[in-house]
């Protein structure tokens, strides 16, 4: 298992790589999942499990299209890259196998967050890196690290709410809404609609690689990804509660040299306590899914 991998085209961000630690959350088009959790009064017309509101509008300023190519080559590149160096785990391998099974069991809710989930091509892969990290770039493209899943000793629970809670980023195009805020920002509403209009050159599909290697997420995708993920996890037949014995891992993970991942996304008390206050809201939803009838072992300490 290799402890030095290089591997330029990985994005920056992932499980845990978010600016959260920072600051004060955001109140905005989320800002009513703290009342769901606090007991406020839904009408009758409500969806059944989480709520977290509309897509950002800034969405809008990137083609989801070209995003979606740009992510597509991105992970191609990354996947070539662990290969080179022998670090792509084959399809055989039974923790390759283990995670393709949970995702294949998510991929029937995905469609209900984001239309658009129907015609992506999913790919989930294990890399193999001593690093404790886990990402899903945009239209579907999943990696595990090796070390996220022996070090935690992951369960398949565990291992489901990491993937969903990923999988809910690309869902609720948090790199497609980081992207079109930048684009605000740096060229002004009107520039932005043109230059990420219809237009599909290399050179967008460049600029867009380049951006998807650098996102990071804010504290406010992190919390609506914790809540989206849980319901998927939930419907898919994966007990929500591991969330909490995933963050109290983490926790435990921390001491001492904390991984990149956990110096910006801090495993605290808050969290573990947010996600046990959301669990009421997708605990019938996970009562009533038919559970996994496979069940798969931890990922061995190290790799045969």
């Amino acid at each position: 298992m290799h402890d030095d991998l290089h591997l330029p085209h990985a994005p920056s961000y992932g499980f845990g790589s978010c600016d959260c630690c920072a600051g004060t959350p955001q109140r905005g088009r989320r800002l009513f999942t703290g009342l769901l959790a606090a007991g406020a009064v839904l009408p009758a017309w409500a969806r059944e499990g989480v709520n977290v509101g509309d897509r950002s509008g800034f969405t809008k300023l990137v083609s989801a299209e070209q995003i979606e190519k740009a992510a597509g080559l991105q992970y191609q590149q990354m996947v070539g890259e662990a290969n080179q160096q022998r670090a792509l785990l084959p399809q055989s391998h039974p923790q390759v196998q283990r995670l393709r099974y949970i995702g294949a069991r998510m991929l029937p809710f995905t469609e209900e967050w984001n239309p658009r989930a129907k015609q992506w091509k999913w790919e989930v892969n294990v890399i193999a890196s001593k690093q404790l990290n886990a990402f899903c770039m945009p239209a579907g493209k999943i990696a595990f690290y090796y070390g996220i899943l022996a070090q935690l000793q992951l369960s398949d629970d565990e291992v489901a709410a990491i993937m969903d809670h990923e999988v809910a980023h690309a869902l609720r195009e948090h790199a497609r809404e980081r992207m079109g805020k930048s684009t605000a920002t740096r060229v002004g509403i009107g520039l932005a609609a043109a230059l990420f209009g219809i237009s599909n050159t290399g050179e967008t599909l460049a600029n867009m690689g380049a951006q998807l290697v650098a996102l990071k997420w804010s504290r406010e995708d992190e919390t609506e990804a914790d809540l989206v993920g849980m319901e998927l996890a939930a419907r898919a037949g994966y007990d929500p509660q591991a969330g909490i014995s995933l963050w109290e891992k983490m926790g435990q993970a921390s001491k001492g040299a904390p991984p990149q991942w956990l110096s910006t996304h801090p495993a605290g008390k808050t969290r573990i306590k947010d996600i046990g206050a959301s669990i009421p809201q997708v605990a019938d939803l996970y009562a009533r899914a038919p559970k996994p009838d496979k069940r798969f072992p931890p990922a061995p300490a190290t790799l045969a």
